[in-house]
């Protein structure tokens, strides 16, 4: 959400950086609207000055004996009441009209973010770790998950249809490896370990930013409820309609949940294998911070996230998100992406995002800067890491030409001691 005060007094500005995103400008019609609204408040502000000018006069009329003049005031008494109710509806009316219109927006990048269409001008910062030179063709996890036969995508699409998988045997405990020794390192790092709902009302969705734009990327219930797409939409809901203590923050969680998404943006795209599900597993970072720590904040989710895969021994590179592949909420992100040998190439495993406040103003979410000036926080939200994705990196980073798969060092204790899946 966007803070109309902000756009009055810079509106070229937000245009601008609008613009990076490939908008039209937007500033006129907003503070368009915003007239309308305030030329409208003024009508029952006068109204009400009126009324209850009339109001006052009636009782020194009737003092007096004049019960025409009397009558007459109270006639300019209804109809001001008229006005205040009609007027009255009219500002409710426009100001509906603004907030959808805010709402449908997207957030404001950094004026440093690099500019670009699409994730082609996306910029690569760093890299970690250098790809395994193999002495054989390497399989695809898909492959390798069905040789082990503990892999099976055509025995869920009998029950769920495709984008859906059975884990069984090892790869079943792997996947849960993984998730716990991502959560222990987070929990370490200082993010509190969490167990949210995964089912959520529509307000918590547009405090996030997920509705109304994507509603269609969402699952939703017969009742008043969705699915999650992610836990960042149950974690950082936790301090909606909140006044946080400066002292609380930074206040970092983390999350082991499933994610729903309906992929309906994504049609054709990875239908084969665990990349694009329309269930998957994702250990979640949020941070709610002052205004001032979300730059080094940011920084941080970053190094956390890549420990994880530093210690899983994984080649990764790390890219900045230009303005044309922004997410709706985010002001600058991270990509992290995991060397995939079957694919020759990196594919995103984590996006970290800071998204200033424009959450905090949809959630209602501040904390006391002074007695009498409360502020909006800033909120951060990113993978550490998606569980699915990294059971893939493992299998096919991991796998021996008669199929095995090497168990990685991190994670042989929370395998039970088992250094090969065969």
């Amino acid at each position: 959400m966007h803070d109309i005060k902000a756009i009055r007094e810079n509106a070229e500005q937000y245009d601008a950086l609008w613009a990076k995103r490939g908008l039209e400008p937007q500033s006129k019609k907003i503070i368009d609207q915003d007239k309308l609204i305030r030329k409208a408040q003024q009508v029952v502000q006068e109204a009400e000055a009126a009324r209850n000018k009339s109001s006052k006069l009636i009782g020194q009329a009737m003092a007096k004996g004049d019960k025409e003049e009397a009558e007459r005031l109270k006639t300019e008494v209804a109809g001001a009441k008229n006005v205040i109710a009609a007027m009255g509806a009219q500002v409710d009316s426009e100001k509906a009209q603004l907030e959808m219109l805010l709402a449908s927006l997207p957030n404001v990048p950094f004026d440093d973010v690099p500019e670009g269409e699409n994730e082609d001008d996306n910029v690569e910062i760093a890299k970690w770790g250098q790809p395994r030179a193999f002495e054989f063709t390497p399989k695809a996890h898909d492959d390798l998950g069905a040789d082990l036969k503990m892999m099976d995508f055509e025995t869920a699409a009998k029950m769920s249809g495709s984008r859906f998988v059975v884990l069984s045997g090892a790869l079943s405990r792997l996947d849960r490896a993984l998730a716990a020794l991502m959560l222990d390192m987070q929990s370490a790092e200082g993010f509190e370990e969490t167990t949210p709902p995964f089912l959520v009302w529509d307000k918590a969705l547009f405090g996030t930013g997920q509705l109304p734009k994507f509603e269609e990327d969402l699952y939703k219930t017969t009742g008043d409820h969705y699915l999650i797409p992610t836990a960042e939409v149950s974690l950082t809901n936790t301090v909606r309609e909140s006044i946080l203590d400066v002292e609380s923050l930074p206040k970092r969680m983390t999350a082991h949940t499933p994610c729903f998404r309906s992929e309906a943006g994504s049609a054709g795209r990875d239908t084969k294998g665990m990349i694009r599900q329309h269930q998957f597993n994702k250990v979640e970072l949020v941070s709610i911070c002052h205004p001032n720590e979300s730059e080094s904040e940011h920084k941080n989710m970053l190094r956390c996230a890549e420990a994880v895969l530093q210690k899983l021994e994984l080649p990764y590179r790390v890219v900045e998100l230009c303005t044309g592949d922004l997410g709706f909420g985010a002001r600058r992100t991270f990509d992290l992406e995991v060397w995939l040998p079957s694919q020759e190439t990196y594919r995103e495993i984590s996006s970290i995002s800071n998204c200033g406040d424009f959450q905090a103003r949809r959630m209602q979410a501040r904390y006391k800067h002074a007695e009498k000036d409360n502020r909006f926080v800033h909120t951060l939200n990113g993978s550490g890491l998606a569980v699915g994705r990294t059971l893939v990196a493992v299998l096919e980073n991991y796998q021996n030409e008669d199929g095995t798969i090497t168990v990685p060092e991190a994670l042989v204790p929370y395998m039970g001691g088992l250094e090969v899946i065969s």
